[in-house]
């Protein structure tokens, strides 16, 4: 009887020492822009640190980063460099990197890839595939936006007409046509994610015309919150990040991607042997997507009650919003 506690307590210990010994996970990210450009990447980056520290810190999940990637050529490179070095998860995140990730992952079977924005897998077994219903958080800004403009102008400052800077616009304009049809909303796509020089004479031109709020996306967004802050009087309405530290009094709120769910998922289905071949959407009704209001901005009550409310619709499925 003894001797079966005995090997009942080494056998205990022998685990309890695996644990405590046991390699860290390793994650590196190939992002298109800075982990600080307050939006797209930022949100991943921001995500990741999150579960890092509700992980356990260092000890239990060491993170890597590659940013301000703006030429594939050399995002695919990180990409392999990372599989190669042994990283247990790669993720890609760039709608403009899947090519390279469905090229690279089939020489690296045992190694997880995510890539971002699209839901295409591309039928391999180590890849995680994920966007965000950008459109939800797009329609609660367009009706909070269509309830504040007096001048029944709204500018849109986009980079390219695509993915969830495109499903986000449409969204928004939903959202102001479901409360006034006669709003105007202008759009100018840039043709360029980084180039914020063009990006702020976008949003210049917009305020010429007599816009006086201004939505948009992507890490450019800098310019054109910077000439709403100039003038100011514009509003701005963010996505992707939280965005109201850039300009506090013209900020009214942001959608903001939540990716911490999904990365824990996705650890969790690598620990337990699945290393790919599920797409994740982030959506309000999954936590995935959030509206942030700027406590800074004072929002009249009936308007944020209207934008709560719509929050509720669409989570419930009483409000359906077409990308």
């Amino acid at each position: 009887m003894k001797m079966k506690k005995l090997v009942a307590i080494l056998a205990l210990v022998a685990v309890v020492l695996a644990g405590a010994f046991a390699a860290p996970l390793r994650i590196a990210v190939i992002m298109p822009s800075a982990t600080t450009d307050m939006a797209f990447s930022q949100s991943m980056w921001g995500a990741l640190l999150q579960v890092q520290k509700d992980m356990g810190g260092e000890s239990a999940l060491v993170l890597k980063y590659t940013d301000n990637m703006f030429q594939v050529p050399n995002a695919a490179a990180a990409i392999r460099d990372y599989a190669s070095d042994g990283f247990d998860i790669v993720i890609a995140h760039g709608s403009q990197y899947g090519s390279s990730v469905q090229e690279v992952a089939k020489d690296f079977p045992k190694t997880t890839f995510a890539w971002g924005m699209d839901v295409n897998t591309f039928g391999l077994a180590n890849v995680y595939a994920y966007t965000a219903a950008a459109e939800e958080g797009g329609f609660i800004n367009g009706l909070l936006a269509a309830k504040l403009t007096k001048s029944k102008k709204i500018g849109v400052t986009g980079p390219v007409e695509v993915g969830d800077a495109k499903t986000y616009i449409d969204g928004f304009l939903q959202g102001v046509q479901s409360v006034d049809k006669a709003i105007v909303l202008s759009k100018t796509w840039t043709g360029s994610f980084s180039d914020v020089a063009l990006m702020t004479a976008a949003a210049k031109t917009h305020i010429a015309s007599g816009a006086d709020i201004l939505t948009g996306s992507s890490q450019s967004v800098v310019g054109s919150i910077g000439a709403a802050k100039d003038n100011g009087k514009v509003l701005w309405f963010g996505t992707q990040a939280d965005q109201a530290g850039l300009s506090p009094a013209l900020v009214v709120a942001s959608q903001v991607y939540d990716w911490t769910g999904m990365l824990k998922e996705i650890i969790a289905k690598r620990k337990a042997g699945t290393l790919g071949g599920t797409k994740y959407v982030l959506t309000l009704a999954n936590g995935g997507l959030k509206i942030a209001y700027n406590p800074a901005y004072k929002l009249p009550a009936a308007v944020k009650a209207a934008g709560d409310q719509a929050i509720k619709d669409i989570t419930s499925g009483k409000i359906q919003v077409n990308p």
